[in-house]
Order: C-alpha cells, then structure tokens, then sequence
C-alpha cells in the first residue's frame, strides 16, 4: 500500500515476490520449501538436544555447536513460514514493520552465526596448535564471553543496517523482487538520493573481510601445525575436527557471496528466489548433517539414544 503526500506517495507496506500461479508449480514449492524447513528444524533441535544431553559432548566445541544450531533454526523460521503462509494464503503483503524486523532478525542471525564461526576457528586453533593450554585458554568463562561477544555483535549489526536501511523514504513502487525481505531489493524501493545504507554496507564488508582475514589466519596456523605430526594417523584425527567446521564457513560465505553478487534485485526471476534459497535455507538444513556425519562421538550419542528409546 502507498499513501499519497502533496509531491510523493510514501509506501506503507511491500509486496513480496509471487509464487507461480500455477497451481502444480506453487504446490512444489511450498512443499519443497516446508519439507527443507522441517529437516532443519529437525536437525538442529537434534543437535541441541544431543549436546545438552550427552555428557561426552560437553566440550566447548560442542557447546559452539548449540549456540550454531539454535541461530539456525532462528534463522531459518525468520524467512521461511512467512513465504509459505503467504504461498497458501495467495497473499504478497508484509507491513512496513514487518518488513524493517525480518530485515533486522536476518541481519543479526547472520551476522551472529558469522562472528560464532569466527569463534569457533579460534577454538579449533587452540585445540590444535595449543593443546596443553586448551583447557586453561577455552575454559568456560571464555566460551560463555566469546557466545555473548558473538550474540551481541550481530544484534548490533543488525541494528545498525535496519536503522540505515529505512532512514530513507520509500517512493514506490513497492514490490520486493524476493520471497522475503533483505536490504538490497528493499533499497531500490527507495527515493534517489536517501541511501545512507550503502556507507553502512561499505563499512560492514571491509569490517568482515578483516574478520575473514584472522578466519585465515588461525586456518593457515592450524594446516602448519598438523602438517608438522609426525604420524599420518595424528594428522588425519586433527583433521577431521576441523574440516567440518571449515566445511560449514565455506558454505556460509559461498551462498552469502553468490546471493548478493548474483541476485538482480530490480527484477523477479526464477533465478532470484533459488539464489535466495541457497542462502537463507542450505547452510541451516546442511549445518546439522556435516556435523553429525562427520562426528564419531556425535554418532555415538545418537546411537545411545535410539538405544535408550
């Protein structure tokens, strides 16, 4: 909806991208996206509840690995039911502030799952290259400082990037060429010359490119120092407690780079809503089968607990 002024019609609510009206399509997908929605879902409450329950997960890397699942269930239910109500209802309509909190919850879950990624290649680095001062360094006052550090900084960068986002005036028109919100197909919505959003994506990208860079760095010493155990059977043990994690960044880097780099946000296309689903769906649904297909002692409780049912 947009209301009209003297010189400007201001927008006071989106029109997200439509499904297909076909009926056999628009069945499809809503089947496809429920059936992802559910496996995450499922995955990731399995995860949370193995390392909550058993007590040979209590380690810190697995207690990085509940705080991973739980933004990705968060993450996942902030762009997901949304489409699927609007597909089974035929309605395109999200509020202006429905708009400005899936943005905001979006942003902080991703930004959040981005700086636990970047604790946890420091918790790998340390298992690896300071295994005699693990427990001292990684002990659980630190772990607990290094969620909150994680949890906080993506509320404030979400905050941040909501805020720049909608300091500006929306002119219309207001169709969202996404099945969701997010902020470069809401910032061709708005008027010429308002975009104060675009400093804040500048400043965030050289900030994370700098975060990658230590995500680099801890990776370059750890490879050094399994490169240096003298047994083969050493150094394949140590990784294989990294590679899942360094699995899970690269999956998370490679669908954000693709999403933003390859979408066209001033037009729908089919192509848009699959470059989107690759991002906000594929790593919260493959998150919980690299872990858990990868992971002996992950197994094990999964195994004890089908025993014990």
């Amino acid at each position: 909806m947009a209301k009209k002024s003297t010189n400007t019609t201001i927008v006071t609510e989106f029109l997200l991208m439509r499904f297909p009206d076909d009926q056999v399509l628009q069945g499809l997908y809503v089947t496809f996206f429920l059936l992802i929605y559910l496996a995450a879902l499922m995955g990731n409450f399995l995860i949370i509840t193995l390392t909550t329950t058993d007590k040979c997960l209590q380690s810190p890397m697995y207690f990085f690995l509940k705080n991973l699942s739980l933004i990705d269930i968060c993450f996942i239910s902030v762009t997901v039911p949304k489409a699927i109500i609007n597909a089974l209802t035929k309605s395109q309509t999200i509020s202006f502030l429905g708009c400005a909190s899936q943005i905001f919850l979006f942003i902080f879950l991703a930004g959040t799952e981005y700086a636990l990624l970047i604790a946890m290649s420091y918790d790998r680095y340390v298992a690896i290259c300071h295994p005699l001062y693990y427990e001292a360094i990684v002990n659980r006052g630190t772990c607990w400082q290094m969620v909150t550090a994680s949890w906080s900084s993506g509320c404030i960068y979400g905050s941040v990037h909501v805020g720049g986002t909608f300091s500006a005036h929306f002119c219309g028109p207001n169709i969202v060429h996404q099945f969701f919100c997010d902020i470069p197909s809401v910032l061709t919505l708005a008027c010429s010359g308002e975009n104060l959003e675009y400093a804040f994506i500048i400043a965030s990208c050289i900030f994370a490119f700098v975060c990658f860079l230590f995500l680099i760095a801890s990776y370059i010493y750890i490879f050094s120092a399994v490169l240096r155990i003298p047994s083969a059977k050493g150094r394949l043990k140590s990784f294989s407690t990294c590679m899942p994690h360094l699995i899970v960044v690269m999956l998370f880097l490679f669908s954000g780079i693709v999403t933003y780099l390859g979408s066209n946000y001033k037009s729908a296309s089919s192509l848009n809503l699959l470059i989107s689903v690759l991002y906000s769906m594929l790593p919260p649904s493959l998150n919980p089968l690299i872990y858990s297909l990868r992971n002996k002692d992950m197994k094990e409780a999964l195994g004890k607990m089908v025993k014990y049912w």
